[in-house]
């Protein structure tokens, strides 16, 4: 699928990559370490307007110095893509018009499952798990992209 082949354009360079979850209330952002190696939960956006929140997201991919931004392709689970799939495709070509950073999509199936499982290992609960659950969700989508770009020959 496309979201998956444009992987190929990164891989042992060595830059920052940003992941962004995009939700209807909350965005999660994560950022990798220059490696390439480990995703690591930044922050979480709340915006509803779209204009605003590509902007958020545009200044947070500065202030990390972001040279590529992944963000979550939400498929439906029998790889069809969605309206929301579509919502999210359309955010990602803004994104990349208004941060002049390439932006990728990335299958985000079961991220917010994983998200959710990880959480309850460290007993989050409550008000915080809300404030967490979508820069984690990030988190994964960036870990599962970073992997496969370390899989590829």
């Amino acid at each position: 699928s496309e979201a998956q082949r444009t992987f190929l354009l990164s891989g042992g360079s060595n830059m920052i990559i940003m992941s962004v979850e995009l939700g209807k209330a909350r965005t999660g952002i994560a950022v990798s370490d220059p490696g390439e190696s480990f995703a690591f939960p930044k922050t979480v956006i709340t915006d509803y307007n779209e204009e605003r929140l590509i902007k958020r997201i545009c200044e947070c991919a500065s202030l990390d110095g972001a040279e590529l931004i992944v963000v979550g392709y939400p498929k439906n689970m029998d790889g069809t893509a969605g309206s929301r799939a579509e919502e999210c495709a359309a955010a990602a070509e803004q994104i990349e018009k208004l941060c002049g950073i390439r932006t990728v999509l990335w299958d985000e199936r079961c991220t917010t499952i994983s998200a959710h499982t990880a959480l309850n290992y460290t007993d989050t609960r409550g008000k915080k798990r809300k404030a967490v659950i979508d820069a984690v969700a990030a988190c994964v989508i960036l870990q599962d992209y970073l992997d496969a770009l370390r899989q590829q020959p």
